[in-house]
């Protein structure tokens, strides 16, 4: 039986692992991540993730095992998942705002095998939090892990263990059994990785209060990334600069994977102070950026900005860093894109960067390479015509497999479409524009919120129900507000109250941010019954 080729006939690699030796045999001394003062380079990301790999083989970890990854961005996430994909295991990015409830329903949903994670980052306590997920977890005990709660899991370990975790539950000590592999072993598991394999899970809120691991493979999203790079001229001579989370489609495909491809380097900052942001801009000398605006928009705001050295920013969407000359008079003449967890990240784009005229204001430019687009009525499925809105519906080789743990026919239609439930219309030149979201989906700082979601933790936590929707807001883009109904004799709640409850359920950017106590019968309602949401935003906009 000949092998199952690694690589595309263009002669491109199509698996993590032939990727990754591709890169370390040409550019082992390039730096692949600057993250503020640390640098991983190909060659020691290619040895360090080595290590891992066979300590995870050494555990039992190996084809399909799910591998949860819970670090900021940074070098220890590149590892886990380039460690992951070397052994066949699936990476499963975990959002580093999640609380226990939250990472309760994660381990779960994607039947996590074993999890690495940060002890800490900023203000959050991670062992605190998986305490939470898993309450049977004894960390002063040594392991193996048999919990109910996550009756998949079977390891854990901590970047860092300290008193009262016992050394076992330490990513020290999981590396402590790499010598136990060798590396023909290691080799053997890489050989085996096939294009077709699943490299990721990453979760999306989606439209419904349940959160969905989208499954991408390795041939998949390479070849798609591959594509983007051609649309955004990213080769080996940029450097990026991206503030976009590892954990979301946009961080792990479009910046972590896209690098790879290209053999470029990314650059990112978890600083707190927006000067050592600054810092890390000046040194690294990024020629591209891509991101969430609203995230950088403090960094133009800090007094010592205007003397700062940004000359190599040349392109990119991170317009408020820009240097003036390159920021654009008026955005919405740009081509945007859209970018979608289902579809690998970006699927519309336009490789013009230039200004537009005025009829193309908002453009989301065309498909990109494998990817097929059209726009049809949402209720009979029938093909809209240029300027008609309907639902976007897409399809293609660069097509997530599908939802962890549901069927295709839940997922896709008969013919292999996904209903994004997004309004779009496309124009006579096969451009589109986005008109809104029909599942009604909140877009904050670059973050999607579930309305459901947040209405359900609100009637868990209160007994009341509420009616949330998404607020315009200068920098963040929307923040979420919710109109919580009180009924006739009961006594009003204290917001301040409610947020605080609601945040030992929900990562902080879904708690909302405005709130409002309303009487049944203040409700804005429409003639046909209907919650009257303008009516209701309007009184968000007054508040």
């Amino acid at each position: 039986m000949s092998p199952i080729p690694s690589k595309d006939p263009a002669g491109f690699p199509l698996t993590i692992p032939a990727l990754l030796r591709s890169r370390c045999a040409t550019r082992s001394e390039h730096a692949l991540l600057i993250c503020d003062e640390q640098v991983l380079t190909y060659g020691s990301a290619a040895s360090r993730s080595a290590e891992l790999a066979k300590a995870l083989i050494a555990s039992g970890a190996g084809p399909g095992t799910r591998l949860g990854v819970l670090f900021p961005n940074g070098p220890e996430f590149v590892v886990a998942v380039l460690a992951a994909a070397r052994i066949g295991a699936v990476a499963a990015p975990i959002s580093t705002f999640s609380t226990s409830t939250e990472l309760r329903t994660l381990l779960r949903n994607a039947d996590i095998d074993f999890l690495l994670a940060a002890s800490a980052y900023r203000h959050h306590d991670y062992i605190a939090t998986v305490r939470g997920a898993v309450p049977e977890l004894d960390l002063t005990a040594l392991p193996p892990l048999f919990a109910p709660s996550a009756p998949a899991l079977r390891g854990v370990a901590f970047s860092v263990a300290h008193s009262p975790i016992a050394p076992g539950w330490s990513l020290e000590a999981l590396l402590e059994k790499a010598n136990e592999v060798d590396d023909d072993a290691l080799s053997a598991f890489e050989e085996a990785v096939r294009p077709s394999d699943r490299l990721v899970i990453i979760q999306t809120s989606g439209s419904t209060a349940a959160p969905k691991g989208v499954i991408h493979q390795h041939g998949a999203l390479i070849r798609h990334v591959h594509n983007l790079n051609k649309i955004r001229r990213y080769d080996e001579h940029e450097v990026l600069f991206c503030n976009a989370p590892f954990f979301w489609v946009g961080g792990f495909a479009y910046a972590l994977v896209g690098t790879m491809e290209a053999g470029a380097t990314l650059v990112c900052s978890n600083a707190a102070d927006a000067s050592d942001v600054l810092d890390t801009l000046e040194r690294t000398k990024p020629t591209m950026t891509n991101g969430f605006a609203q995230s950088v928009a403090q960094l133009a705001t800090d007094p010592s900005f205007a003397s700062r050295d940004l000359r190599s920013l040349k392109r990119g969407n991170l317009y408020p860093i820009m240097p003036e000359a390159r920021r654009p008079a008026d955005p919405d003449l740009r081509h945007n894109m859209l970018g979608m967890t289902e579809m690998g990240s970006v699927c519309l784009a336009s490789e013009d960067e230039a200004d537009q005229p005025e009829h193309r204001r908002g453009s989301f430019g065309r498909p990109v390479p494998g990817v097929e687009a059209k726009v049809v009525d949402p209720d009979t499925g029938r093909p809209r015509n240029a300027g008609e809105p309907g639902d976007l519906c897409l399809r293609g080789p660069a097509l997530m497999e599908g939802y962890y743990g549901r069927c295709r026919d839940e997922t896709f239609d008969a013919d292999g479409w996904y209903h994004t439930g997004d309004v779009f219309h496309y124009d006579n030149d096969g451009y589109f524009y986005f008109q809104g979201r029909r599942a009604g989906m909140i877009k904050t700082s670059g973050a999607n919120v579930s309305p459901l979601e947040v209405e359900s933790a609100i009637l868990e936590e209160t007994g009341l129900v509420s009616h949330v929707v998404g607020i315009d807001h200068p920098t963040k883009g929307q923040v979420v507000a919710a109109a919580i109904r009180i009924p006739a004799g009961r006594p009003v709640p204290d917001s301040d109250e409610i947020r605080l409850k609601l945040r030992v359920r929900l990562s902080a950017y879904k708690v909302p941010r405005l709130m409002l106590m309303v009487s049944e019968a203040d409700i804005p309602m429409m003639s046909s019954g209907k919650l009257d949401l303008r009516a209701l935003k309007e009184r968000f906009r007054e508040q």
